[in-house]
């Protein structure tokens, strides 16, 4: 995808950034010890944490001080796991005090302290997404059956199970609401051959297909990216289509070409469809699939995946810059380059009070940034010095980060 992950950071570039506070930073300096006890004052000017002036507190009761500018956390807790870098932007979640990372086995782990809440063995297939809706964890059989299991996230036990029979090869849910698993699912023939592919809603009362839908000729059973919303779902695919369906009767509502694949995510805001086109973000109508907006980058940059949080739009590009944009209107807010020449963007972001955390798609001097998301200045970068060049993550846990490197979990304080 054109990353410049071979950049490093030059001696001018750290002395110039040094002077900002965000030499260190970048650079990946020392990580700041967290106390239990409360913080009377933020020492050197840092950005207020969430939860307080002086510190946050989250439900375990630890209360987390502010590090100096440019310096990050320590982990709180790490834990080794068998993430598979399989599942895309799916492979980590966390359900209320439950952290869940995609692998085998399937293992469920308390977000405060790291312990081990419950282990599922050969629950599903390798790379498995980890679908929600209605509080229920929604995963293809590890049996190659047919049928699509629903997990309590909270104790990992089984709850739902779909049983559509043989007909479908290997149903994999890519989305969830409290109606409806959706799936992508081949059809089998008599000579076990599976040359088409559908898309089809499992009602999740009866476990029975509600609708199904033949793709066209040709379309991969893989690289869907999807979201239900407002009664419609959408989803693009790796031949740059952006589709929306009617959820109810699986009705496609419409269908357009853009310039470049999606990979991970698009963007949905209210009544619009906010997905990455190359050099532009484009925002299209849910309903009519008509463009409400699109938003230039500079020549030869395009943007990554875009992501909504309270309201406003974030983005990373190919030149790494980050972007605040307003969803609605497609208007920047600010576009700030304090990683630019130095280290890998963001592709999976988190927010938690006043910060913006983004988790970088290689390593190369990258990790979890901590930005301010007032103006988008970077305040620290945290790396484990692993040298593991694979996807960083992270995910939001009340006054936590649930963050994940290569096999590797991390609980992060959201200062």
């Amino acid at each position: 995808m054109g990353r410049r992950d071979e950049h490093a950071v030059s001696r001018r570039q750290a002395f110039r950034l040094a002077g900002t506070g965000l030499g260190l930073a970048v650079l990946g300096a020392g990580a700041w010890g967290c106390t239990p006890e409360e913080e009377t004052g933020a020492s050197g000017g840092g950005t207020t944490p969430p939860g307080g002036k002086g510190g946050g507190t989250d439900k375990g009761g630890d209360t987390f001080t502010t590090p100096p500018p440019g310096t990050a956390p320590k982990p709180l807790w790490q834990k080794k796991t068998t993430n598979e870098n399989l599942a895309g932007i799916h492979a980590l979640a966390v359900f209320g005090d439950t952290v869940v990372v995609s692998g085998d086995p399937l293992v469920g782990r308390d977000v405060v302290s790291g312990k081990e809440k419950w282990s599922r063995p050969s629950v599903t297939i390798p790379g498995a997404k980890l679908i929600t809706g209605g509080g229920t964890l929604y995963l293809a059989s590890a049996e190659y059956d047919g049928d699509v299991v629903g997990l309590d996230p909270a104790t990992g036990k089984e709850t739902w199970r779909s049983r559509l029979g043989k007909e479908y090869e290997q149903p994999r849910p890519i989305a969830a609401d409290d109606r409806h698993v959706y799936v992508l699912a081949g059809i089998l023939e008599e000579d076990l051959s599976s040359p088409t592919n559908v898309i089809a809603a499992i009602d999740t009362t009866s476990g029975k297909i509600a609708w199904r839908e033949q793709r066209d000729k040709g379309t991969e059973e893989f690289g869907i990216t999807a979201a239900v919303v407002g009664g419609r779902l959408a989803y693009t695919d790796f031949r740059k289509n952006v589709t929306v369906r009617d959820t109810t009767t699986g009705r496609q509502l419409w269908t357009k070409k853009i310039g470049r694949s999606n990979y991970y995510r698009f963007a949905v805001h209210e009544d619009l469809l906010i997905v990455p086109d190359g050099q532009r973000l484009r925002a299209f109508a849910l309903a009519t699939g008509t463009e409400r907006w699109s938003l230039a980058n500079e020549k030869f940059t395009w943007f990554n995946d875009p992501q909504v949080l309270d309201g406003v739009l974030y983005a990373s590009d190919s030149a790494y810059g980050m972007w605040a944009v307003n969803p609605g209107t497609g208007k920047e807010i600010w576009h700030n380059k304090d990683l630019v020449g130095s280290a890998a963007e963001a592709w999976q972001f988190a927010k938690v009070g006043g910060t913006l955390y983004g988790a970088t798609e290689h390593d190369k001097n990258g990790g979890v940034h901590a930005f301010d998301t007032a103006a988008g200045k970077l305040r620290w970068t945290y790396n484990d010095n692993t040298g593991e060049n694979q996807k960083w993550y992270v995910v939001p846990a009340g006054k936590r980060l649930a963050v994940m490197h290569a096999e590797r979990l991390y609980a992060l304080p959201a200062v």
